[in-house]
Protein backbone atom coordinates (compact mmCIF):
# COMPACT_ATOMS: atom_id res chain seq x y z
CA UNK A 1 0.00 0.00 0.00
CA UNK A 2 1.45 3.27 -1.09
CA UNK A 3 1.96 5.88 1.54
CA UNK A 4 -0.23 8.89 1.17
CA UNK A 5 1.63 12.10 0.47
CA UNK A 6 0.19 15.12 2.15
CA UNK A 7 1.01 18.26 0.24
CA UNK A 8 1.25 21.30 2.44
CA UNK A 9 0.58 24.80 1.31
CA UNK A 10 3.65 26.43 -0.16
CA UNK A 11 4.75 29.58 1.61
CA UNK A 12 4.03 32.75 -0.29
CA UNK A 13 6.63 35.37 -1.16
CA UNK A 14 5.27 37.53 1.66
CA UNK A 15 5.75 34.72 4.17
CA UNK A 16 9.32 34.18 2.97
CA UNK A 17 10.03 37.89 3.21
CA UNK A 18 8.69 38.10 6.77
CA UNK A 19 10.64 34.96 7.63
CA UNK A 20 13.90 36.46 6.40
CA UNK A 21 13.23 39.72 8.25
CA UNK A 22 12.46 37.79 11.44
CA UNK A 23 15.71 35.81 11.18
CA UNK A 24 17.70 39.02 10.62
CA UNK A 25 16.05 40.69 13.62
CA UNK A 26 16.76 37.59 15.70
CA UNK A 27 20.44 37.74 14.75
CA UNK A 28 20.56 41.46 15.58
CA UNK A 29 19.25 40.69 19.08
CA UNK A 30 21.19 37.50 19.78
CA UNK A 31 24.63 38.39 18.40
CA UNK A 32 25.43 41.18 20.91
CA UNK A 33 24.63 38.78 23.75
CA UNK A 34 26.76 36.08 22.15
CA UNK A 35 29.61 38.53 21.53
CA UNK A 36 29.65 39.60 25.18
CA UNK A 37 29.84 35.94 26.18
CA UNK A 38 32.77 35.05 23.90
CA UNK A 39 34.53 38.36 24.65
CA UNK A 40 34.38 37.58 28.37
CA UNK A 41 36.56 34.50 27.83
CA UNK A 42 38.79 35.87 25.04
CA UNK A 43 42.09 37.67 25.22
CA UNK A 44 41.23 41.40 25.44
CA UNK A 45 43.89 42.32 22.89
CA UNK A 46 42.26 40.01 20.36
CA UNK A 47 38.87 41.52 21.15
CA UNK A 48 39.94 45.13 20.71
CA UNK A 49 41.91 44.21 17.59
CA UNK A 50 38.61 43.09 16.03
CA UNK A 51 39.64 39.45 15.71
CA UNK A 52 36.81 38.04 17.82
CA UNK A 53 33.71 37.45 15.71
CA UNK A 54 32.10 34.05 16.20
CA UNK A 55 34.56 32.06 18.32
CA UNK A 56 36.62 33.06 21.36
CA UNK A 57 40.33 33.65 20.86
CA UNK A 58 42.97 32.57 23.41
CA UNK A 59 40.43 31.45 25.98
CA UNK A 60 40.95 32.76 29.50
CA UNK A 61 38.75 32.78 32.61
CA UNK A 62 40.67 35.51 34.39
CA UNK A 63 37.70 37.90 34.34
CA UNK A 64 35.38 35.40 36.01
CA UNK A 65 38.04 34.41 38.53
CA UNK A 66 38.47 38.05 39.53
CA UNK A 67 34.72 38.49 40.12
CA UNK A 68 33.90 35.13 41.70
CA UNK A 69 36.97 35.12 43.93
CA UNK A 70 36.02 38.47 45.42
CA UNK A 71 34.23 37.97 48.79
CA UNK A 72 31.83 40.80 47.92
CA UNK A 73 30.25 38.82 45.07
CA UNK A 74 28.32 36.21 47.14
CA UNK A 75 27.19 38.96 49.53
CA UNK A 76 25.95 40.98 46.58
CA UNK A 77 24.11 37.98 45.12
CA UNK A 78 22.40 37.31 48.44
CA UNK A 79 21.31 40.94 48.84
CA UNK A 80 20.11 41.17 45.24
CA UNK A 81 18.04 38.00 45.57
CA UNK A 82 16.58 39.32 48.83
CA UNK A 83 15.70 42.70 47.32
CA UNK A 84 14.29 41.07 44.19
CA UNK A 85 12.05 38.62 46.04
CA UNK A 86 10.85 41.11 48.66
CA UNK A 87 10.47 43.97 46.19
CA UNK A 88 8.62 41.88 43.63
CA UNK A 89 6.25 40.46 46.24
CA UNK A 90 5.44 43.92 47.60
CA UNK A 91 5.07 45.48 44.14
CA UNK A 92 2.83 42.72 42.81
CA UNK A 93 0.60 42.85 45.90
CA UNK A 94 0.19 46.63 45.71
CA UNK A 95 -0.30 46.69 41.94
CA UNK A 96 -2.90 43.92 41.88
CA UNK A 97 -4.97 45.32 44.73
CA UNK A 98 -4.77 48.89 43.40
CA UNK A 99 -5.53 47.80 39.86
CA UNK A 100 -8.59 45.87 40.97
CA UNK A 101 -9.87 48.76 43.09
CA UNK A 102 -9.50 51.19 40.18
CA UNK A 103 -11.30 48.78 37.85
CA UNK A 104 -14.44 48.64 40.02
CA UNK A 105 -17.09 50.85 38.45
CA UNK A 106 -18.65 51.83 41.79
CA UNK A 107 -15.35 53.02 43.26
CA UNK A 108 -15.95 56.66 44.22
CA UNK A 109 -13.45 59.18 42.85
CA UNK A 110 -11.50 56.70 40.74
CA UNK A 111 -11.30 59.12 37.79
CA UNK A 112 -9.58 61.74 39.90
CA UNK A 113 -7.26 59.13 41.37
CA UNK A 114 -6.37 57.88 37.88
CA UNK A 115 -5.50 61.43 36.83
CA UNK A 116 -3.22 61.89 39.84
CA UNK A 117 -1.54 58.55 39.13
CA UNK A 118 -0.91 59.35 35.47
CA UNK A 119 0.34 62.80 36.51
CA UNK A 120 3.26 61.14 38.30
CA UNK A 121 4.45 59.73 34.98
CA UNK A 122 5.13 63.29 33.81
CA UNK A 123 6.23 65.05 37.01
CA UNK A 124 7.97 63.69 40.09
CA UNK A 125 8.94 65.15 43.42
CA UNK A 126 12.65 65.10 42.63
CA UNK A 127 15.58 63.36 44.27
CA UNK A 128 16.14 65.72 47.22
CA UNK A 129 12.50 65.80 48.45
CA UNK A 130 12.28 62.04 48.00
CA UNK A 131 15.44 61.51 50.01
CA UNK A 132 14.17 63.76 52.80
CA UNK A 133 10.90 61.84 52.85
CA UNK A 134 12.69 58.51 53.04
CA UNK A 135 14.84 59.86 55.86
CA UNK A 136 11.76 60.96 57.83
CA UNK A 137 10.30 57.49 57.33
CA UNK A 138 13.52 56.01 58.81
CA UNK A 139 14.11 53.83 55.75
CA UNK A 140 17.67 54.96 55.05
CA UNK A 141 20.10 52.03 55.07
CA UNK A 142 17.27 49.48 55.29
CA UNK A 143 15.54 47.04 53.00
CA UNK A 144 12.61 49.46 52.65
CA UNK A 145 14.87 52.15 51.29
CA UNK A 146 15.61 49.93 48.30
CA UNK A 147 12.15 48.54 47.51
CA UNK A 148 9.74 51.31 48.57
CA UNK A 149 10.60 54.18 46.15
CA UNK A 150 9.68 52.16 43.08
CA UNK A 151 7.19 49.79 44.68
CA UNK A 152 4.43 50.58 42.17
CA UNK A 153 5.09 51.27 38.52
CA UNK A 154 2.42 53.50 36.99
CA UNK A 155 2.51 51.70 33.64
CA UNK A 156 2.18 48.29 35.31
CA UNK A 157 -0.74 49.63 37.33
CA UNK A 158 -2.51 50.89 34.21
CA UNK A 159 -1.99 47.56 32.44
CA UNK A 160 -3.31 45.66 35.47
CA UNK A 161 -6.36 47.91 35.77
CA UNK A 162 -7.11 47.45 32.05
CA UNK A 163 -6.81 43.69 32.39
CA UNK A 164 -9.31 43.60 35.25
CA UNK A 165 -11.72 45.92 33.42
CA UNK A 166 -11.73 43.66 30.36
CA UNK A 167 -11.73 40.26 32.08
CA UNK A 168 -13.72 40.73 35.30
CA UNK A 169 -17.34 41.40 34.43
CA UNK A 170 -19.55 43.63 36.51
CA UNK A 171 -22.27 40.96 36.41
CA UNK A 172 -19.94 38.47 38.08
CA UNK A 173 -19.16 40.92 40.87
CA UNK A 174 -22.84 41.70 41.38
CA UNK A 175 -23.72 37.98 41.51
CA UNK A 176 -21.04 37.41 44.12
CA UNK A 177 -22.28 40.34 46.19
CA UNK A 178 -25.81 38.92 46.15
CA UNK A 179 -24.39 35.81 47.77
CA UNK A 180 -22.81 37.93 50.50
CA UNK A 181 -19.29 38.05 49.04
CA UNK A 182 -17.21 41.10 49.96
CA UNK A 183 -14.81 42.86 47.62
CA UNK A 184 -11.85 41.30 49.40
CA UNK A 185 -13.21 37.76 49.16
CA UNK A 186 -14.18 38.33 45.54
CA UNK A 187 -10.65 39.48 44.75
CA UNK A 188 -8.97 36.59 46.60
CA UNK A 189 -11.22 33.70 45.60
CA UNK A 190 -12.46 34.69 42.14
CA UNK A 191 -10.24 37.36 40.56
CA UNK A 192 -6.78 36.08 41.48
CA UNK A 193 -7.30 32.43 40.41
CA UNK A 194 -8.31 33.62 36.93
CA UNK A 195 -5.57 36.25 36.55
CA UNK A 196 -2.48 34.11 36.23
CA UNK A 197 -1.37 35.89 33.04
CA UNK A 198 -1.28 39.41 34.48
CA UNK A 199 0.33 38.17 37.71
CA UNK A 200 3.12 36.48 35.75
CA UNK A 201 3.64 39.47 33.46
CA UNK A 202 3.95 42.15 36.13
CA UNK A 203 5.99 39.81 38.32
CA UNK A 204 8.46 39.44 35.47
CA UNK A 205 8.58 43.21 34.90
CA UNK A 206 9.11 43.99 38.58
CA UNK A 207 11.64 41.20 39.12
CA UNK A 208 13.82 42.25 36.18
CA UNK A 209 13.63 45.89 37.22
CA UNK A 210 14.52 45.07 40.81
CA UNK A 211 17.35 42.75 39.81
CA UNK A 212 18.95 45.36 37.57
CA UNK A 213 18.24 48.27 39.91
CA UNK A 214 21.13 49.98 41.62
CA UNK A 215 20.13 53.65 41.93
CA UNK A 216 17.99 53.30 45.06
CA UNK A 217 20.72 51.27 46.75
CA UNK A 218 23.33 53.84 45.72
CA UNK A 219 21.29 56.69 47.23
CA UNK A 220 19.71 55.13 50.31
CA UNK A 221 22.29 52.57 51.49
CA UNK A 222 25.44 53.37 53.44
CA UNK A 223 26.34 49.93 54.80
CA UNK A 224 28.34 48.02 52.17
CA UNK A 225 27.18 44.73 53.63
CA UNK A 226 23.72 45.61 52.29
CA UNK A 227 24.86 46.56 48.78
CA UNK A 228 23.28 44.62 45.88
CA UNK A 229 25.38 42.77 43.32
CA UNK A 230 25.38 45.65 40.83
CA UNK A 231 27.11 48.04 43.26
CA UNK A 232 29.73 45.45 44.20
CA UNK A 233 30.45 44.74 40.52
CA UNK A 234 30.78 48.48 39.96
CA UNK A 235 33.31 48.70 42.78
CA UNK A 236 35.30 45.76 41.40
CA UNK A 237 35.38 47.31 37.95
CA UNK A 238 36.43 50.74 39.25
CA UNK A 239 39.11 49.09 41.37
CA UNK A 240 40.52 47.31 38.32
CA UNK A 241 40.48 50.51 36.24
CA UNK A 242 42.23 52.50 38.98
CA UNK A 243 44.92 49.83 39.26
CA UNK A 244 45.43 49.89 35.50
CA UNK A 245 46.59 53.51 35.79
CA UNK A 246 49.70 52.36 37.64
CA UNK A 247 52.48 52.33 34.98
CA UNK A 248 54.22 49.40 36.68
CA UNK A 249 51.26 47.06 36.27
CA UNK A 250 49.42 48.74 33.42
CA UNK A 251 49.55 45.87 30.93
CA UNK A 252 48.49 42.97 33.15
CA UNK A 253 45.83 44.88 35.07
CA UNK A 254 44.47 46.54 31.92
CA UNK A 255 43.88 43.10 30.46
CA UNK A 256 42.04 42.00 33.58
CA UNK A 257 39.94 45.19 33.66
CA UNK A 258 38.81 44.65 30.09
CA UNK A 259 37.88 41.06 30.84
CA UNK A 260 36.02 42.08 33.98
CA UNK A 261 33.79 44.43 31.96
CA UNK A 262 32.41 41.60 29.86
CA UNK A 263 32.40 39.01 32.64
CA UNK A 264 30.50 41.48 34.84
CA UNK A 265 27.69 41.70 32.26
CA UNK A 266 27.43 37.92 32.07
CA UNK A 267 27.45 37.42 35.85
CA UNK A 268 24.79 40.09 36.40
CA UNK A 269 22.53 39.06 33.50
CA UNK A 270 22.78 35.26 33.51
CA UNK A 271 20.13 34.58 36.23
CA UNK A 272 17.54 36.77 34.50
CA UNK A 273 18.27 35.31 31.06
CA UNK A 274 18.04 31.80 32.49
CA UNK A 275 14.65 32.48 34.12
CA UNK A 276 13.10 34.35 31.19
CA UNK A 277 12.28 31.29 28.96
CA UNK A 278 10.09 29.85 31.71
CA UNK A 279 7.98 33.03 31.80
CA UNK A 280 8.07 33.70 28.06
CA UNK A 281 4.63 32.26 27.31
CA UNK A 282 3.05 34.51 29.92
CA UNK A 283 4.96 37.50 28.60
CA UNK A 284 3.67 36.89 25.05
CA UNK A 285 0.10 36.73 26.33
CA UNK A 286 0.65 39.85 28.38
CA UNK A 287 1.67 41.84 25.31
CA UNK A 288 -1.94 41.67 24.09
CA UNK A 289 -3.42 42.99 27.32
CA UNK A 290 -5.40 46.11 26.60
CA UNK A 291 -5.67 45.46 22.86
CA UNK A 292 -8.91 45.92 20.96
CA UNK A 293 -11.04 42.81 20.94
CA UNK A 294 -13.12 42.10 17.90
Amino acid sequence: MKALKVKGKKPSKTDLLFGIISVLLLLVVIYPLYFVLIASISDPDMTYAGKVYFLPKKITLEGYKTILADPRTPVGYYNTVLYTVAGTALSVALTLTSGFALSVREFFGKKAINIFIVFTMIFSGGLVPTYLLMKQLHTINTLWGVILPGAVGVWNLIVTRTFFEENVSTELLESAQLDGCSYFKFFIHIVLPTSGVIVAVISLFYAVNQWNGFFNALIYLNDKNKFPLQLFLREILLQQEMMSMDPDVVNSVRHRANLVKYAMIVVASAPVLAAYPFAQRFFIKGVMIGSVKG
